[in-house]
């Protein structure tokens, strides 16, 4: 009975290390401090480091204010893919959102990516402010002075 057990332990071991496997280049994208209604699409590099083909059948976001987009086409073992990943910088504050991966891998059907920042209006003050139109004033010379004691 022990050697079945051991058996079928060493047979599953083979059978998940000859699998499809899924690795994320990050698995947080820190937008910093945005404009409000600046781009919010950012992109998620996915790679197959398994020897099987990897496939992602299906991408959720944890709110609507998030929106993935994806490809159920196969990623072949050593090659990559993207999941693209929107979110709506017309709502003002700080944000930390999941987005949940379902791919094929079996030892990680279930992965979570995290996009976070902050939507600022401060942010578009400062980056919208115009530059002066007048001509800069001459820079005033400086003199070195000793230290003294």
């Amino acid at each position: 009975m022990k050697k079945l057990i051991a058996g079928i332990a060493l047979f599953g071991t083979f059978a998940l290390a000859s699998a499809q496997t899924i690795t994320f280049d990050k698995t947080t994208f820190d937008y910093g401090t945005i404009k409000p209604s600046s781009d919010g699409t950012r992109f998620f590099n996915v790679t197959n480091t398994g020897d099987k083909p990897l496939v992602l059948s299906n991408v959720k976001a944890s709110c609507g204010c998030t929106t993935p987009q994806f490809s159920t086409d196969p990623i072949m073992p050593g090659k990559s893919a993207q999941i693209k990943v929107g979110y709506n910088t017309a709502i003002n504050g700080p944000f930390n959102k999941m987005i949940e991966v379902f791919s094929n891998d079996p030892a990680n059907s279930r992965s979570v990516i995290y996009i976070k920042g902050n939507v600022d209006t401060k942010a578009a003050e400062v980056a919208t402010t115009p530059a002066t139109t007048e001509p800069a004033a001459p820079a005033k010379k400086s003199k070195k002075v000793a230290a003294t004691k």
